[in-house]
Parts: structure tokens; sequence; C-alpha cells
């Protein structure tokens, strides 16, 4: 018999929008679940725990922007921040994940799937929280092989 897990949450976070993914029970697929758009960092972090809540999460994965020599920037502290404001908000863990070249990806992935430009922005950000929750499930799995 499989046991059934719960499922993890996938965020994106940006200032304008905040795109959010959800693993599948199993957490071996990510799937876009839509984008948060509201002003302020703790608005951000209230919407993101109501909807950790109502889809039960057993955790969270926020992309953390790295540089490309490793370093940690200013976005990155932005960040650091809102992790630590959503912490009180919520009961399970908080994990980080290099999200270099994810935007990146999801252009790409739009541009093969000739998604035009006047569509992306709502998509974009939807697509860089999926990319970030697959790349964890994928490193998770792999590191337990």
């Amino acid at each position: 018999m499989i046991a059934i897990t719960r499922r993890i949450l996938g965020v994106d976070y940006g200032e304008t929008r905040t795109g959010l993914a959800v693993s599948d029970e199993m957490q071996f697929l990510a799937s876009g679940i839509g984008y948060i758009k509201c002003n302020g960092i703790k608005n951000i972090a209230d919407e993101v725990a109501k909807k950790a809540a109502e889809l039960d999460v057993c955790e969270i994965v926020v992309g953390m922007p790295v540089n490309m020599n490793g370093t940690l920037g200013e976005k990155s502290e932005r960040i650091k921040e809102f992790i630590r404001i959503l912490s009180d908000k919520v009961s399970v863990p908080i994990n980080t994940l290099d999200e270099r070249v994810t935007t990146m990806a999801a252009h790409q992935i739009l541009n093969f799937t000739n998604i035009k430009s006047s569509k992306r922005k709502g998509v974009i950000d939807t697509l860089s929280a999926q990319i970030i929750l697959q790349n964890y499930l994928d490193r998770r799995k792999n590191a337990n092989l």
C-alpha cells in the first residue's frame, strides 16, 4: 500500500505578483495554481498563508534569488524578510531553493509554446513557481535514490 503524503506549496515571491504552485499528494509533480496580486509584503504573506491552509500543505518552498556568482543580493534580503513574516503565520516548514535562471527558463517555455507577450505577465510568475517547486521535488527525489 502506498502512503499518502501532503502537498507542498511553491512560491515565487514578487512585489507585484507572487506566483504559486502546488505538488500532488505524492510530491512528484508541480502544478501552477495562479498568482497573488496585492501590495505589501505583509499582505502577500497573509495571502500565501491562507492558500497554504486552504491546500493543507505540509511544507512551503520559496524561490531564493541568488546571483550568478553564488552570492545573495538585495532581492534575497527581501525574500528572507518575507519568509520571516510568513513563518509567523504558518506552522509548516519553509525552505528555499536557488531560483537562478528560473525566470529565464519560464520565458523559454513561453517562447517555445508561442505564448504572446500580452499574456505573459499573468503566466510567468505562476510558471516560475511551478519550475521552482518541480526542481525542489526532483532534487529531493534524486537525493533519496
